[in-house]
């Protein structure tokens, strides 16, 4: 299996798993008075399942893009940004001309 479908699967495995501990966490802590609207009514099994499932799409994509931000290597460029000052100059040196159209204080 390639590298990249592994660090996907792996990162949606975590995913899930953080969704599960955050809809618990929801539930068991009452928030919105969820647990009274998805236990102790009909079909509330089918909220939980969304919480569970959305929060897993939410959660593995962060995951998965975290992943790939930290696979860049040391020496790839600035690590803090360009220390090049800000001249509001184009790369020659000139200025750039900008039209701005003015408005009269008249009517």
């Amino acid at each position: 299996m390639p590298e990249l479908v592994r660090l996907y699967l792996r990162n949606i495995l975590i995913g899930f798993l953080l969704a599960l501990v955050f809809t618990g966490l929801l539930i068991g802590l009452d928030v919105a008075n969820l647990r009274h609207l998805t236990l102790e009514t009909r079909g509330g099994w089918l909220g939980i399942v969304m919480l569970v499932i959305f929060n897993t799409i939410v959660f593995a994509g962060v995951q998965f893009a975290i992943a790939v931000m930290r696979m860049a290597e040391p020496g790839d460029g600035p690590r803090r940004g360009s220390h090049a000052p800000l001249t509001g100059r184009a790369p020659g040196g000139a200025g750039v001309p900008v039209a701005v159209p003015a408005r009269s204080r008249r009517g």
